[in-house]
């Protein structure tokens, strides 16, 4: 049998596997973040399309950041997107990596690490590469690292707001964030805890605006005439759709979101198999994992990992009910949920039950050829889709390489997005 507390002797190259895994991730990033920059209906271009020409809106700072620097110097203005995309990836990857690297390892974590919906996620399914969701992970992972309790305060109290202004749904994985500052500021009491929430008050003013204000038709064609007029770019997909996407369209979005599906049944249960199986080893740590008894947390009653992070999860509920994209949802949950864990897992702040989880795998005992072909098969067998109406993928680990040799050497009448959900979505809802 494996034995979970100590290092699993076949993986003690662990760093150099890893950095092996993130390169190769990077490279297929980089290449296709510039085969995306210049495909005219990629969504993760129109995203940086907003900005605020036409008044202050909701995803608007890196698009305005974009439009005058790329105005002034006279650039093409997708190109520098490309060029934001990628720092973002490559500066995701390398936290990444400094992240994880010399972590006390065993088989159950590198399945949680490698789990398909968490780092291979935008690369399997491209349509979610080069989103804006890369910039919280950088911010999260940005914060999490910096040791000194007074900068990650700042941090949050600054950076927090500008991260809202890229992307607002930040505020829906804020529980993780808040978590993290109790922990790093040693909180003991509730009057405490609620003061530190202040921390967060620019960020949800900045929020509120946005939705108690939303951009005008007005407005929003001033702001598609801007980059119309100066770059010659139509503002389409999620720079069109925030006209449609928010707060006072409430009942129209979820009408269109479910009001036509006519299998919810089959959604509903292919996602459960999804987040059952792409969550399974973080849910079977978290589940053996307590806090320890020097923290805030082993005070209250919710000592369970596993729990504590279903509490977690309570705010983000809303993005499945209001957006079709529930691959990218489950990615941004696997994400924070990850970087979660292990920074508890590192900093020694919980206590994990290996001998329980030993006994809940006693299948696998004296089977590590076994083991290591489940592991090829979890890792690199599947992936979830963009939308919720798309099957689960298969194979990325044949599919992704093999596509992107037809790119590159031209083999048959390859394209990347002729047929995307996305975008058949996107004409729907413009009827």
């Amino acid at each position: 049998m494996i034995n979970y507390k100590d290092n699993f002797k076949s993986i003690d190259n662990f760093n150099k596997y890893l950095s092996i895994y993130l390169s190769l991730l990077f490279l297929f990033g980089i290449y296709y973040l510039h085969y995306k920059h210049s495909v005219g209906n990629d969504s993760s271009i129109s995203e940086y399309l907003i900005n605020y020409q036409g008044g202050f809106v909701r995803r608007g700072l890196p698009g305005e950041i974009l439009f005058r620097y790329s105005d002034y110097f006279n650039l093409n203005l997708r190109f520098q997107i490309f060029l934001f995309q990628s720092t973002i990836y490559t500066i995701y990857l390398i936290l990444i990596f400094n992240f994880f690297k010399d972590l006390k390892k065993n088989i159950i974590i590198l399945f949680a690490i490698y789990t398909p919906i968490f780092l291979l996620y935008p690369i399997a399914e491209l349509e979610s590469l080069g989103r804006k969701e890369s910039v919280l992970y950088v911010f999260f992972l940005s914060f999490i690292l910096i040791k000194n309790t007074k900068y990650a305060n700042l941090f949050i109290f600054f950076i927090l707001p500008l991260v809202s202004m890229v992307y607002e749904e930040v505020i829906l994985f804020s529980p993780f964030i808040f978590a993290v500052v109790l922990i790093k500021n040693k909180i003991n009491n509730f009057i405490s805890g609620i003061k530190l929430s202040l921390l967060f008050l620019p960020s949800v003013i900045i929020i509120m605006l946005f939705y108690i204000y939303p951009i005008t038709a007005e407005n929003h064609y001033i702001m598609a005439n801007s980059i119309k007029n100066t770059f010659g770019e139509s503002c389409y997909m999620s720079c069109s759709l925030l006209l449609v996407n928010d707060i006072t369209s409430f009942s129209s979005m979820i009408g269109y979101i479910w009001g036509e599906h006519t299998h919810i049944p089959s959604i509903l249960f292919r996602y459960f198999l999804i987040i059952l199986i792409g969550f399974f080893p973080v849910f079977l740590l978290s589940y053996f994992s307590v806090f320890k008894e020097n923290i805030f947390f082993s005070k209250i009653k919710l000592k369970n990992i596993f729990l504590f992070l279903m509490v977690l999860y309570i705010p983000i509920i809303p993005l499945f009910l209001l957006g079709g994209d529930w691959g990218r949802w489950i990615g941004m949950t696997i994400t924070f949920t990850t970087i979660f864990y292990f920074y508890l897992y590192k900093n020694n702040l919980i206590k994990v039950d290996y001998l329980s989880i030993n006994q809940k795998l006693i299948f696998f005992k004296d089977k590590n050829k076994f083991v290591i072909v489940l592991f090829v098969i979890f890792a690199f067998g599947w992936n979830q889709k963009s939308t919720n109406i798309e099957d689960v993928a298969s194979f990325p680990i044949y599919k992704i390489p093999y596509n992107t040799a037809k790119r590159i050497f031209g083999w048959g009448s390859y394209q990347l997005f002729q047929d995307s959900t996305i975008i058949k979505l996107h004409r729907k809802i413009m009827e």
